[in-house]
């Protein structure tokens, strides 16, 4: 089973991304893996975070691991910022749907990315700023700023980590029998 269809099983598991709200549902209300990834790309914005863990999982899927990354840490950004803004979606499934994602997308992703820190960390930043400058959901919400706020504090905090810990990141990943790769300077 792919990682994108035993991604969807999950989420429509759990009573599928929309919470009690409405809140980042998505605008067509079509099936993330029956859309194309085009499409997914231009329409993200008004999909529920979860949409992005798909797109992630798919786009890695086709090689294009980078990019997958990217759209994995603005999903993760979002998501997070909806379960804070909305604590009565997170009781109700949001935070398990979210675990759900990290535990198995957010696994490959961090496996491969974890790699290459510089990468890592200027991708992490690169998601901050696409979620600066594209908003939506929690991020419309005035009542939602300091939640948004604090989880983009959270990820720039991570980013700065990572930015300062290349050499303890590939150590322990080769003490945990995962490859390291060269990063061009």
């Amino acid at each position: 089973m792919s990682l994108s269809r035993a991604l969807l099983m999950g989420v429509l598991a759990l009573g599928g991304a929309t919470g009690a709200h409405g809140q980042n549902e998505s605008a067509d209300g079509a099936d993330p893996s029956a859309v194309s990834v085009p499409t997914l790309r231009t329409t993200i914005t008004q999909r529920h975070p979860a949409d992005y863990y798909v797109l992630a999982s798919r786009l890695f899927g086709h090689g294009e691991k980078d990019e997958a990354v990217f759209w994995f840490y603005a999903g993760q950004l979002r998501f997070r910022a909806l379960n804070a803004c909305h604590p009565e979606q997170a009781s109700s499934g949001g935070a398990a749907l979210l675990s759900a994602l990290q535990s198995s997308v957010g696994q490959v992703m961090n496996e491969y990315i974890g790699g290459y820190p510089r990468r890592w960390a200027a991708t992490i930043r690169q998601a901050i700023a696409w979620d600066e400058t594209n908003p939506d959901g929690p991020e419309t919400d005035e009542a939602c700023a300091d939640a948004v706020a604090e989880q983009r504090t959270g990820a720039r905090d991570l980013s700065d980590r990572i930015e300062r810990s290349p050499d303890e990141i590939r150590a322990q990943r080769t003490a945990n029998g995962l490859p390291n790769f060269e990063e061009a300077d």
